[in-house]
């Protein structure tokens, strides 16, 4: 009998339903390991597709306003995965593009000036001292950048809407557009997490930290107007200067977003944690 829908089954696959017949093995460990081996690596495998597919810029989110959906992952559970995967790599490589620790606000960003005046006044107003704050601050921060950043990509959205509004696409092609973008760009932060940790493990040189920080965030923000550029060309059918002259905004746009949610994300802790 099928276990989904109690068809009697004579087959490999419930003629009814299409639930497959229940096999004891896929409840070891054995088992459950080459499920997920299979989910990443068959020919059918939405998340390696998905993840190639950003590698050609534009090209998910043109399969997603023509209706190609079925080969990829959506444009949500796709960013879901990247962010995932990036703040495993935060973790691992003890990172910290948004989960930003107390004491790099006070004197790494370009609000320390602001924060070196509203964190005394927070701390009074907990009765509390700096050094037991941190700790908490920090955790704090660090579940909100991973709960919120959603909401930054889709912020995004209202900007190529505004800059391609004459292309009279729906506003669910903005969004998607957005979310792939900010797709690329966390599996692009997982791989500049990297170079840091390598930097601080085999140099040591702690007085170069932020001419690597520099370097990065130039790096990261041309590989994103990169990207953009090919898939306006795609998704927008953008053409010539104007093309270009839309890119740079939309990548000052980024650096703008990325900044602000990490200002967002220090005013957001800092009167939330007590």
């Amino acid at each position: 009998m099928c276990p989904t829908c109690g068809t009697a089954v004579v087959s490999h696959f419930c003629p009814s339903c299409g639930e497959r017949s229940p096999d004891e093995r896929e409840l070891t460990l054995r088992g459950l390991a080459t499920q997920v081996f299979e989910s990443l690596t068959s020919v059918d495998g939405k998340l390696l597709r998905s993840f190639a597919g950003l590698l050609r810029p534009g090209d998910l989110t043109v399969a997603y306003l023509e209706g190609r959906r079925k080969p990829y992952l959506g444009p949500v559970p796709l960013f879901l995965t990247a962010n995932v995967l990036f703040f495993a790599a935060e973790s691992l490589f003890s990172a910290g593009v948004f989960s930003t620790s107390l004491q790099t606000h006070l004197g790494r960003q370009p609000w320390s000036t602001w924060a070196q005046v509203l964190v005394p006044r927070r701390l009074e107003a907990l009765g509390t001292t700096l050094d037991a704050y941190a700790p908490v601050f920090d955790r704090a921060l660090t579940l909100h950048a991973r709960s919120l950043i959603i909401l930054m990509a889709l912020s995004f959205a209202v900007l190529p809407w505004v800059l391609f509004r004459r292309r009279h696409r729906p506003f669910g092609v903005h969004a998607a557009f957005s979310l792939h973008l900010y797709s690329f760009l966390l599996l692009l932060l997982c791989v500049a997490d990297v170079v840091p940790w390598l930097n601080a493990r085999f140099s040591g040189f702690e007085a170069e930290w932020q001419l690597v920080d520099n370097v990065l965030a130039i790096a990261v923000l041309l590989a994103c107007a990169a990207y953009m550029y090919v898939a306006t060309g795609k998704v927008y059918d953008a053409r010539g200067a104007g093309r270009v002259a839309r890119v740079a905004v939309l990548a000052v746009g980024i650096a703008v977003m990325v900044l602000g949610y990490r200002f967002a994300l220090f005013l957001l802790t800092l009167y939330t944690t007590t």
